[in-house]
């Protein structure tokens, strides 16, 4: 789940890519929500309650809750594996991964997560975090299956 649509059409087409490729290893879907609209003059915490409302909203009590946050736990790609293969054993209705806005994740979604994950210290724009995620799931499931994308 993420905030806000990948404007960027190649950023986009590569996402669509990858959306496929991890398709084949699970059933696996990208949910946007939209801004928030009118935010110009409106103070930042109150956008971050918005949007967590927002996001809570969508999530069933069964889902597993994974923040892509930059204070969240670092890993290597083997690390991620054995994590999603552990991980995928739960009896979660789902496996929800949320990339915030902006601002981060308000004190609700933070609450409401099960786990958060890193996928670096640096900033990134959410639409290449977007990318740079699916690229890491569809790395981990090949390293999972034992198939030779990842090399290390």
């Amino acid at each position: 789940m993420q905030t806000g649509k990948t404007t960027d059409r190649n950023i986009a087409e590569l996402a669509g890519l990858y959306t496929k490729r991890i398709n084949k290893y699970c059933a696996f879907e990208i949910v946007t929500q939209p801004e928030i609209k009118n935010t110009r003059n409106m103070p930042v915490q109150e956008q971050m309650e918005r949007e967590g409302k927002r996001i809570i909203g969508s999530l069933s009590g069964e889902d597993y809750v994974v923040l892509l946050d930059e204070h969240g736990k670092e890993m290597r790609t083997s690390g991620l594996a054995s994590w999603m293969e552990k991980t995928l054993m739960f009896p979660a209705k789902r496996l929800v991964f949320i990339i915030g806005g902006p601002w981060g994740f308000s004190k609700g979604v933070y609450d409401r997560a099960d786990f958060s994950l890193s996928l670096s210290k640096l900033t990134f724009p959410h639409q290449l975090v977007r990318l740079l995620f699916l690229e890491q799931l569809y790395r981990a499931f090949t390293v999972i299956k034992g198939e030779p994308y990842h090399h290390e």
